[in-house]
């Protein structure tokens, strides 16, 4: 799984690094994909394309998530919206929301490992809910869907918190993520949406993972991203892209 927070610098190479093997199918699984993919760099439409031809050249091995960015209201004020009116037209801006107001919000690996892009709601009762949401769909303001995109979970607190620093949606605590795990039979919650050092950390006893893949996000941040790995028999492994060291310049003088 890689989260959605490659920089977009160096996402397209990454992704055209996947090579057909006769021998061995591709079974990447893309998960939890959000706008910094692909608006805050200079090649965010050949990105987005390209990761939409890997899902139509693998339908059953890449799996693209929605993100807390693939919402017009956000996107349109954090660079693709203008993008996609610097170099084509604007109803080409309206085409992609179009397509990412059908992408799924969640996703369970192997009835063990829930993934989203934010984090848990307090209206999300039964798994079924999830199942049941009608797409194409807008982000509202609040509510399950908002929740699964912009909710964080916080260690400092227990139960549900009051608004996150986003100003959107909730913190949770700990003791939230052990009963949702515990009641639907879960083991892990895999999710993004928040920079950390080592581009992936555990919460409450390794049972939430927090997962980032840009290292030196935005050039702001000396941080590490990492990829998670699951095998046939759901052993988690990671694969760390360490942050960019900086490049020095030597000048000789004449």
């Amino acid at each position: 799984m890689i989260n959605k927070d490659l920089d977009v610098d160096s996402i397209v190479e990454q992704l055209l690094s996947i090579k057909e093997s006769p021998n061995k199918q591709v079974c990447w699984k893309f998960m939890m994909i959000e706008f910094d993919w692909y608006c805050r760099g200079k090649r965010s439409l050949e990105t987005i394309c390209l990761l939409l031809a890997y899902k139509i050249k693998y339908p059953k091995n890449f799996f693209l998530l929605r993100g807390n960015h693939e919402c017009a209201s956000i996107n349109r004020i954090y660079g693709f919206y203008d993008e996609c009116k610097r170099r084509y037209n604007i109803k080409l801006w309206k085409t992609f929301t179009d397509c990412f107001n059908c992408l799924p919000i969640a996703a369970v690996v192997e009835d063990t490992i829930f993934c989203m892009h934010g984090g848990l709601s307090p209206d999300l009762k039964e798994m079924s809910q999830l199942n049941k949401l009608e797409r194409p769909l807008d982000v509202p303001d609040h509510g399950l869907i908002c929740d699964l995109l912009w909710a964080d979970p916080d260690e400092d607190i227990t139960g549900w918190g009051g608004e996150n620093d986003r100003g959107v949606s909730y913190t949770f605590g700990g003791d939230v993520v052990l009963d949702f795990l515990n009641k639907h039979d879960l083991t892990l919650i895999a999710r993004a949406h928040q920079v950390v050092e080592d581009g992936y950390q555990f919460f409450q006893k390794r049972s939430l993972l927090t997962l980032f893949s840009a290292p030196n996000y935005c050039g702001e941040f000396d941080n590490a991203g990492a990829v998670l790995v699951v095998s046939e028999d759901l052993t988690c492994s990671f694969q760390i892209l360490p942050p960019h060291k900086e490049k020095k310049v030597i000048v000789k003088k004449k």
